[in-house]
């Protein structure tokens, strides 16, 4: 096989675009829930495109800015092979089943939700959504509050939701707490300080070229961004809404929900809280990104316009801060103030999943039936570590097997 040369002096094989665009397409077709990260990492040390040392080094980068994990990650392998062009071929092909596959549920969903028996079967959907949901909460308190000031930014942020508070502030002002609060000490036990070699760009291409490249890019993302203000719609405002959230918004996809159920349900109403928590649903039980929920929220304002200008505004911001972090990694990756940051919006994002639970069991768990679904969902992925979409299938056909005898 071809090799290249990297600016690092090592020798990678030359993995031609097209290459990496259907081997991220078939993850993206194939992966559900939570194995998503250990797949993509997989694909490529598996092919030895790149090495395990670059890929956990990659999985380290991608949680020190904002942006869905998964998309930052694809993007970090993308670009390590070849530059500007494999980042957005990975996460195009990544992105693409999921995205066609959630227009389609779409469509279905908006033209046949009203139906009695579609809302009966969703009530169902709505429960397991709370059970899955309930374990990442704890698994989120578990990894983020690891002392008393991350408890005191969890509680502040759950109370700012209650008051009706901006998400977007309440992230922000997390972040400022941690980075001057909660700086981890070098060797610290769960401060990650482990030391990091530089990254650079994946072939021969001069700094120039490589500068170039991600200009265009950025030139890209601002110009979506300019196109949705001159909109002046609803389409416009939801386009700014999640480049806002792609902005800001740490985490994995689950993560995230909060900011979205700020702006999209509660500050402009574009979707009821039903059609939030079934969107979630959705976005569950199809593979690859989990935030394709981003394409829900846009065919509900328009079609297929709208839906490609909502995953694009999601995903983009997180797409460009990719390429230049890969680039500076070596200089903040073990930047105290960097990971204290990171460690207090962690424990912000607690607060706010907690509210964003607690919404959801008082709209989907209304009798004893949904209760026990919901208890089911939760305990086969926390002690039976079944993936979601096992979970999903079984609790649907249990459900459907009560709505059927009549006891639901």
């Amino acid at each position: 096989m071809e090799q290249i040369d990297t600016m690092a002096g090592q020798k990678r094989p030359f993995v031609p675009l097209t290459t990496i665009f259907l081997a991220y397409f078939t993850v993206g077709l194939t992966a559900f829930g939570f194995a998503i990260l250990q797949k993509l990492k997989r694909l490529v040390t598996s092919r030895r495109w790149l090495s395990e040392e670059e890929m956990n080094e990659g999985l380290a980068m991608v949680q020190l800015y904002p942006g869905p994990i998964m998309i930052n990650f694809t993007a970090y392998a993308g670009y390590k092979l070849r530059g500007v062009g494999g980042a957005l071929m990975a996460t195009v092909g990544f992105i693409t089943p999921t995205f066609v596959l959630m227009l389609i549920l779409s469509a279905v969903y908006f033209n046949a939700g009203s139906l009695s028996w579609v809302q009966s079967v969703f009530l169902g959907v709505e429960a397991l959504v709370v059970g899955v949901l309930l374990n990442v909460t704890l698994e989120m308190g578990q990894r983020g509050i690891k002392g008393k000031f991350q408890a005191v930014i969890a509680l502040a942020a759950f109370a700012a939701v209650l008051f009706k508070l901006n998400a977007v502030l309440v992230v922000l002002l997390a972040l400022a707490l941690g980075a001057i609060f909660i700086q981890p000490q070098a060797g610290a036990k769960g401060g990650r300080e482990t030391a990091v070699s530089p990254t650079s760009s994946t072939t021969t291409q001069n700094w120039r070229g490589i500068a170039i490249a991600i200009l265009v890019v950025i030139a890209v993302a601002i110009a979506a961004a300019v196109a949705a203000i001159v909109l002046d719609s609803d389409v416009g405002k939801m386009g700014l809404s999640f480049f806002k959230i792609g902005t800001v918004a740490f985490g994995n996809g689950i993560t995230i929900l909060p900011l979205i159920q700020s702006d999209a349900v509660e500050a402009s109403h574009w979707l009821t809280m039903k059609e939030f928590a079934d969107g979630i649903a959705l976005s569950q039980i199809t593979p690859g990104p989990f935030l394709i929920i981003s394409a829900f929220v846009g065919y509900k304002l328009g079609g297929v316009g709208p839906a490609l200008l909502a995953t694009f505004a999601m995903f983009a911001p997180s797409f460009v801060m990719t390429l230049i972090f890969t680039e500076i990694f070596g200089v903040i990756g073990n930047n105290r103030a960097v990971k204290g940051a990171l460690n207090g919006v962690l424990a912000g994002f607690v607060g706010l999943l907690i509210a964003v639970l607690l919404q959801l069991g008082k709209l989907s768990l209304t009798s004893p039936a949904t209760l026990v679904l919901a208890g089911l969902a939760f305990v086969g992925v926390r002690y039976f570590k079944l993936d979601i979409l096992w979970v999903f299938a079984g609790g649907l056909l249990i459900w459907g097997g009560l709505l059927l005898v009549g006891l639901v």
